[in-house]
């Protein structure tokens, strides 16, 4: 059993509370001097807020009685298995498979795949996926890798040159984000089937049943969704002239000539086949039978370069998972190629500052966080790759000592540039879903899939009932750069699953979803709950920021440069005192990601589960 800290330890402070009364009042007098204290609160705080919604400083919301500043909702609390998806149905998909006896690995598979149908905007089937695992019978967590690599048969200078005949002559700065170019050999199946075969327990054909079902019968659009549908073919349509062929696409996706409304039933037949085909053929349906022939096919007659041969040799690898200590609580990532060791990074770099001294709304506090993710995103750029084919300090990059040195480098008066440069550590919008699920044994699953760029690369295999992934947007065109295009080589990936243990148990599964916010997410849902002990669902729920701009390992754009968004929420004072230190501040206008979390109170013998509220997610538990 964990002997730290509960939930119950990391209720709100006295500053994050709505209404709390506090004692009885027991005389008139009291009550008198109680009353006219809430007056003179509900007077000022009245003031402030007309003043800051005026100013566009506050969203406003209505009142929960007792519950904490920021919260949407309670946490969801349950004994017996708890799970939270970016989708109710997928939600309940999960529980039900818990119910049915099966492992939160079983479940979490099951509930991935039904967001494939479900949240085609985000994920499915034709992208990367990576997970971390707790086992309760090893007491040891593990890391899966399940991403795809380049086609083996192009080089890069043949891309090069094919690239450089489309724009005119011209070699482009950066990958393109649609078309066959920006494909990858998809992961997903192959990681569903390691982590059943070391941790399943339901035979895949019931997992993937309930897929199947939604796929074939139909299900609601959601509204979140239903936007980002819409947004994605709007993408697709000015990126017309990457994408060798979109008949498959608009096909599936636009059933009625345009993209499904919010509440209109979307059925898949299509991918209801498909997954029926991986259900009873395993992994080699998908890498080494008809689903993978039926790709090849479909690249050759499009002139895309990959083949059958780069799927049939595609195999997922249970790495390593790294970590660092922040506020005594071991927070665990999956190694490079991802960029789960920035999150790990700035960690390092925060745990210099009393964060909670600095308090919540202030300048400090939000400077130094964007300070310390510039620093960590200069390393990202620079240094981050496959380690099966570019050296990546892994160790160097999370020397407590090297973390000082960066830490150094903040001043705290004055924002720094953008492109800030890289240290020297010793050698040795994208759209994604994250979720996470918990069964009755102590099993914890903390898992994240993606296409990368929203649906991905607009190209749909004929058939199948899936799009394609464009992670190789990923790369980067420079041969001298860690993340340069290379045959058979896995690119730079933004997605990462997140874990805390605490003394060596399990505490907090959890992600947010969202390219390069994810680290900063990461980092700011963490230390809501470790330096202002707020609950998992308010540490989601509470205003974020997105620093934007600096250096990409792909060498793409991310956006206006050197910006730092804050959503509403913060004051005036601390808007305008960001500025005087230099900082670019924008208000609202930028994805936030997508938090999903469930912590363990082994003192309770219960999980508490969160969900996302800018999505339309659920979390749940029995």
């Amino acid at each position: 059993m964990q002997t730290g800290r509960t939930q119950a330890d990391f209720q709100p402070q006295a500053d994050f509370q709505r209404g709390e009364r506090g004692a009885a009042v027991r005389t008139w007098g009291g009550l008198r001097a109680w009353l006219r204290a809430v007056w003179l609160f509900a007077l000022a705080f009245t003031t402030l807020l007309t003043a800051a919604v005026a100013g566009g400083g506050l969203a406003v919301a209505g009142d929960r009685a007792g519950a904490p500043l920021y919260a949407s909702r309670s946490p969801v609390i349950a004994a017996k298995g708890a799970a939270a998806t970016s989708q109710p149905l997928a939600t309940q998909v999960a529980l039900d498979v818990l119910k049915a006896g099966g492992s939160a690995v079983d479940a979490a598979i099951a509930a991935n795949a039904a967001l494939g149908l479900m949240e085609p905007t985000g994920n499915g089937i034709g992208g990367d996926l990576f997970a971390l695992v707790w086992d309760p019978r090893t007491g040891k967590l593990y890391g899966l890798n399940a991403a795809g690599a380049a086609p083996r048969g192009q080089t890069l200078a043949q891309l090069q040159a094919r690239l450089t005949a489309r724009n005119g002559g011209t070699l482009p700065k950066a990958m393109p984000v649609a078309g066959s170019q920006s494909v990858t050999v998809p992961g997903t199946v192959g990681g569903w089937f390691a982590l059943h075969e070391r941790f399943g327990r339901l035979p895949m054909e019931e997992v993937l049943s309930p897929a199947i079902g939604y796929a074939r019968d139909g299900f609601p659009v959601s509204p979140v969704i239903a936007d980002l549908w819409a947004m994605n073919f709007n993408r697709f349509q000015r990126n017309a002239a990457l994408i060798e062929e979109r008949g498959n696409a608009a096909e599936l996706y636009l059933p009625e000539g345009r993209a499904p409304k919010a509440g209109e039933i979307f059925r898949n037949p299509d991918l209801a086949e498909t997954l029926n085909l991986i259900a009873q053929g395993g992994a080699d349906a998908f890498y080494r039978g008809p689903i993978a022939r039926t790709i090849d096919a479909y690249m050759k007659r499009i002139n895309g370069p990959l083949r059958y041969e780069d799927f049939a040799r595609f195999r997922p690898e249970w790495v390593e998972p790294i970590s660092t200590n922040y506020r005594g609580y071991d927070v665990w990532q999956i190694p490079p190629s991802t960029q789960g060791i920035i999150v790990l990074e700035m960690l390092n770099i925060l745990e210099g500052y009393d964060l909670k001294a600095m308090g919540f709304d202030s300048a400090d506090r939000l400077h130094v966080m964007a300070e310390a993710k510039k620093l960590a995103f200069a390393d990202r750029a620079r240094f981050l790759g496959d380690p099966a084919m570019a050296a990546v300090p892994v160790k160097g990059l999370l020397d407590k000592n090297y973390a000082a040195a960066r830490r150094a480098l903040i001043n705290m008066q004055k924002a720094a540039p953008a492109e800030v440069d890289p240290g020297k550590p010793i050698f040795e919008r994208t759209d994604t879903i994250y979720m996470t699920v918990a069964d009755e044994s102590g099993m914890m699953v903390s898992l994240i899939q993606s296409n990368y760029a929203g649906m991905g690369s607009g190209l749909v295999p004929d058939g199948l009932g899936f799009m394609l992934q464009n992670r190789g947007a990923g790369f980067s065109l420079d041969a001298t750069h860690p993340n340069a295009y290379a045959p058979g080589k896995r690119p730079f990936h933004t997605i990462i699953p997140g874990f805390v243990t605490k003394d060596g148990q399990p505490w907090l599964s959890f992600g947010v979803m969202g390219g390069g916010m994810q680290p900063q997410g990461q980092v700011q849902v963490l230390s809501n709950i470790l330096d202002f002990g707020m609950d998992v669902q308010t540490a989601g729920d509470a205003p974020r920021w997105r620093h934007m701009g600096g250096p990409d390992p792909s060498n793409a754009d991310e956006g206006e440069a050197n910006t730092l968004f804050l959503e509403r929420g913060y004051s005036q004072a601390t808007v305008a005192e960001l500025q005087r230190r230099g900082h670019k501040v924008k208000i609202g206008g930028e994805d936030v990601g997508g938090y999903q979390a469930i912590l363990r109170d082994a003192q309770n013998g219960v999980y508490w589960a969160a969900t996302e509220m800018r999505k339309d997610g659920q979390a749940g538990g029995y």
